[in-house]
């Protein structure tokens, strides 16, 4: 009988140990087929942990042991749920109600800052681990727009959102715990709350946060179809009176015959972290109580910053004063942060070249200071920068916010005047908007302009201050070039209306860049430019540009032939009240004395055919009528002397009996709104402009 007595004895205790062995604390208990019973006081895994979670996009949030089912990306999802099946009815009795079930979770939802995070999480019976298809935001990562509703997904869930709801209409209330049987369109709903102690009023709570842990028991009455869920704060025991207690839910026809019991979570375009600390689950039971002690608080909860390092502490001290100090001084971002922030992109600016951050061509010109202004033209001051990140010098024009032609359309055709590239022009390399302004970046040219070259007397270079004729004549060809390709071989026509020796700037190898592109106008090939406002500078005007108001290829030529005659003699288009470079020049040639009208800072240093070959093109360029001017094309082939200048007509026979109609037509122009700079110049010669001369 001793015996027999220790056997029973031996066999008792090897069976204790084999359960202890193989079903640790913390883990799950199979009492029976249709008494499931778990626990789990944090999640990281043991080596006999037989009861290891079926994961997808979710992970065990190391060192901690938290559950974390998505982390702060966006549009991610992510799954846990027990590994095992559950039996949801009552098999031994053939039950064909769902058996009862309990749970009890503890939840953490992190955010950046409160109010900044989504979407949220969801306790979720499912007949599968898998959903092929779900979508994240609204949906959780359970449903998607296809089979939301459907009840063939036998699905019950029970949500705690963050956000506003899917459903405008029923379900907009956001931080809410609801009750969603095959739908995110829940059955009923209410604003995160617990109940006090005597159950007479309760106080609302946010699901996200920085961390703070929430609990949550949710559980089920399968005699009575009632559903109840509890929330609480981590630190306040279960409230007597549940946040939602639904009747009349027979999961019965909802539940197939065993299902999964997990967690689902996901982000969108807003993201949070969501982690699980701790889960309990009973079917036929009260959920085990968890013990909050051992739970796995990761470092962002506040209730564990005692137990951080003394040098985080330290660190967490001195990034709090310095947030405080921050504040102080605020105000003083703000005028940096407008610098900043760019508007939204109109239709017409994505096509433009780059474009640049307003503080960088702040910084590169220092403000807009006035030391760095190095021109000043029709629609803006152009100041002198170097760019910040690369130390790439260059020009940065600023247009008059109050620039008689309109922001936007000026803008449409910097789009296309950006693509243009010759050697001889300057390069657009970009552009910047902030509201009104509209700043334009340029190629630095270090030689400035041919103006100041010809005229100014304080420009002085390494090579002296006065142009040679071998550099002059270099120019010459390079602006023509430029105009050429303007005119002719680009894949519109365009005309410069506005070409002078200010705007033509000389490069470290004297050669020419022609800019200023503010007055452009562009149209196709074959077509008839419709211009109709009078743009240009007073000299460089052609005639009938004043009487019809339609620019072309010819007023350009036009322009061009004054400049010949300006960089040849050394005298500006106009002078004094009674001098008139080309009348002067022409009366010369008829006089057959061309050859004194070159520059006298020249001397003797320059080559004669060469000059008077300039001299007489630049007169048939600026021909009073625009047929007996050549092409830009035809201009080149004279440079390069590979065909003869034709003969110079008598000039003189101008009808001067028009000339009063002619005024009175400036006169009428230059009143106008749109009006830059004017001037024209009529064929004839006086002896008022000959002796205005030499």
């Amino acid at each position: 009988m001793a015996s027999s007595t220790t056997s029973t004895l031996s066999l008792a205790f090897q069976s204790l140990l084999f359960l202890i062995f193989f079903f640790p604390v913390d883990s799950v208990s199979q009492l029976s087929e249709n008494n499931v019973e778990f626990i789990y006081n944090g999640f990281n895994e043991t080596e006999n942990n037989s009861t290891k979670l079926t994961l997808e996009g979710a992970s065990i949030f190391k060192p901690y042991g938290a559950l974390r089912l998505t982390n702060r990306s966006n549009g991610v999802i992510g799954h846990a749920f027990y590994p095992h099946k559950i039996q949801m009815f009552d098999k031994k009795n053939n039950s064909k109600n769902a058996s009862s079930f309990s749970t009890h979770f503890v939840f953490a939802i992190h955010t950046p800052s409160p109010g900044q995070g989504g979407f949220g999480l969801a306790f979720t019976i499912a007949p599968s681990t898998k959903f092929p298809g779900a979508a994240s935001e609204h949906y959780m990562g359970i449903f998607n727009s296809s089979n939301d509703g459907q009840s063939s997904n036998h699905v019950f869930a029970v949500e705690f959102d963050t956000v506003n709801g899917f459903n405008e209409k029923a379900d907009t209330q956001g931080n809410h715990v609801g009750i969603n049987i095959n739908s995110m369109n829940s059955i009923d709903l209410e604003p995160a709350a617990y109940y006090k102690g005597d159950g007479t009023g309760k106080d609302e709570m946010q699901l996200e946060g920085h961390g703070n842990p929430v609990q949550a028991w949710i559980d089920y009455d399968g005699a009575n179809k009632v559903v109840n869920v509890t929330i609480s704060p981590f630190n306040i025991e279960k409230p007597s009176t549940p946040l939602l207690s639904t009747h009349s839910v027979d999961l019965s026809i909802v539940f197939v015959e065993s299902m999964y019991v997990g967690f689902s979570a996901s982000t969108g375009g807003k993201a949070s972290s969501h982690y699980i600390l701790g889960w309990s689950f009973s079917m036929n039971g009260s959920a085990p109580p968890l013990n909050l002690s051992k739970l796995p608080i990761p470092e962002f909860e506040s209730t564990r910053s005692s137990s951080l390092k003394p040098h985080i502490k330290i660190l967490i001290a001195v990034l709090s004063a310095l947030t405080i100090v921050l504040l102080g001084v605020l105000i003083c971002f703000k005028m940096y942060r407008r610098f900043t922030q760019f508007e939204i992109l109109e239709d017409w600016e994505l096509d433009c070249p780059h474009r640049f951050r307003y503080r960088d061509l702040y910084r590169a010109t220092k403000g807009f200071k006035e030391s760095e202004v190095i021109g000043v033209g029709g629609f803006g001051a152009v100041y002198k920068g170097v760019l910040p990140t690369s130390g790439i010098e260059v020009a940065v024009k600023k247009v008059y916010r109050n620039s008689i032609q309109g922001m936007r359309e000026f803008a449409a055709e910097i789009e296309s005047l950006g693509r243009l590239r010759h050697k001889h022009l300057i390069n657009l390399q970009g552009w910047c908007k902030r509201k009104n302004d509209l700043l334009l970046v340029y190629d630095y040219i270090p030689n400035g302009s041919l103006d100041s070259l010809l005229f100014d007397n304080m420009q002085t270079r390494q090579q002296g201050s006065i142009l040679s004729w071998e550099e002059r004549f270099n120019i010459i060809k390079g602006i023509a070039s430029g105009l050429l390709y303007l005119h002719e071989e680009w894949e519109q026509v365009v005309i410069h209306r506005d070409i002078k020796s200010s705007n033509v700037l000389i490069d470290n190898d004297m050669n020419a860049r022609l800019g200023d592109f503010g007055l452009a106008r562009l149209f196709d090939h074959g077509k008839i430019s419709h211009t109709t406002d009078v743009m240009g500078t007073i000299g460089y005007i052609a005639p009938e540009l004043a009487r019809t108001g339609k620019a072309s290829a010819c007023t350009d030529v036009f322009a061009y032939g004054i400049l010949l005659l300006e960089i040849a003699t050394g005298r500006r288009p106009l002078d004094t009240d009674n001098f008139i470079l080309v009348d002067w020049v022409l009366e010369f040639e008829q006089l057959g004395q061309i050859i004194d009208v070159v520059d006298p800072k020249l001397g003797s240093s320059y080559v004669v055919e060469e000059t008077e070959l300039v001299l007489k093109l630049g007169l048939i360029c600026s021909h009073r009528r625009p047929e007996a001017r050549p092409t830009m094309r035809q201009v080149l082939t004279y440079l390069n002397e590979d065909d003869l200048l034709p003969a110079i007509d008598n000039r003189s026979s101008v009808d001067y009996s028009q000339r009063p109609d002619t005024n009175s037509r400036f006169l009428e122009i230059m009143s106008a709104d749109s009006i830059r700079h004017l001037s024209f110049s009529i064929g004839g010669f006086s002896s008022s402009s000959l002796e205005s001369g030499r």
